[in-house]
């Protein structure tokens, strides 16, 4: 069996470690933790015999690509929850942790998760007084987390998209960026969808009235739901700001090139003039009175030079050269 640990716990304490399979049941005061990853319909089977698990909640354990849910089914309540975790090329790849919580018990099934539950263990049991609270706090304990780990995932997402706001201001993106800015906007959205549905699973533990969550636990659950609803704002904003990188970055590009062609525009009117007057004495006509002046030829380059000038003052002054 793909049992990673396997424990029984007395006000906190370890009381069994690894031999539940031939114990007998939990008595009051006392909770079993077992933690399974990537189990056989087998491995399952044999628990769901011990502790009475239902069966559609044990198909949905074994199903990859759950999306989360909390379902009560009669004593017991069974949760998925979506991990998610850095793959390369920025992608991101999610995993599956269904809990099945009883009075006395919480079953933990990890499937495409590479975050273990062995430190959170650790430290939960370095907390006796903690740990006595119950399976329905150990729950609350493995949600947040699931949750916190989204947030490692959404710094890194927020260092790229400074990054790449931080190019769009210096120079409109290349098309490597433009199809990374795309990439990232569909991850995100990806991201959303499991986080929102994230929040309305971790709300309803922290609203309703549902079995094996003593009523003392609530607030527990509503901590998780606002890390949950703060993951799933920065996922939001990320997306906006994505969004706006390709809005800003086109309208400085505009800019950029409106100036330009304010310059060529300004250049194109001085040029004009030499052109003008060049292509009035290019005529060749023969009555022309000032192709017989001693110094026309001298007057006319002055002329030119002179009204260039004055444009090329004024363009200059008005900021378009």
């Amino acid at each position: 069996m793909t049992t990673i640990a396997a424990r029984r716990y007395r006000d906190g304490h370890v009381l069994l470690a690894d031999a539940l399979a031939a114990a007998a049941p939990a008595r009051r005061g006392e909770f079993d933790w077992i933690g399974l990853v990537e189990p056989s319909a087998e491995d399952l089977a044999s628990l769901a015999d011990r502790y009475g698990l239902h069966p559609l909640a044990v198909e949905d354990a074994l199903t990859p690509r759950h999306p989360p849910k909390a379902e009560a089914y009669g004593s017991q309540l069974f949760v998925i929850a979506r991990t998610a975790a850095q793959d390369k090329n920025d992608a991101l790849s999610y995993g599956q942790t269904a809990i099945f919580l009883g009075d006395n018990f919480i079953i933990t099934v990890r499937l495409g998760s590479p975050r273990a539950h062995t430190d959170l263990r650790s430290q939960l049991e370095n907390l006796p007084e903690r740990l006595a609270e119950g399976p329905d706090f150990v729950l609350h304990t493995v949600l947040d987390f699931i949750v916190d780990g989204y947030d490692p995932l959404l710094d890194t997402l927020e260092r790229t998209a400074e990054a790449m706001e931080d190019r769009a201001v210096e120079a409109f993106p290349q098309a490597s960026d433009i199809r990374r800015i795309f990439r990232l906007r569909r991850i995100l959205r990806r991201l959303e969808v499991t986080a929102g549905r994230m929040e309305e699973m971790v709300g309803k533990l922290a609203q309703s009235e549902l079995p094996a969550i003593d009523a003392r636990a609530r607030p527990y659950f509503r901590d998780v739901y606002d890390h949950t609803r703060r993951a799933v704002s920065r996922v939001r904003g990320l997306l906006d700001a994505l969004g706006n990188v390709l809005e800003v970055a086109s309208l400085l590009e505009q800019s950029r090139q409106g100036a330009i062609t304010r310059q060529l525009a300004a250049w194109a009117a001085i040029l004009a003039v030499p052109t003008a007057i060049a292509g009035i004495y290019g005529m060749n006509f023969e009555f022309m009175p000032e192709l017989t002046w001693r110094y026309g030829y001298f007057i006319v380059l002055g002329v030119i030079g002179a009204i260039c000038a004055l444009l090329f003052w004024r363009f200059r002054r008005i900021g378009w050269l």
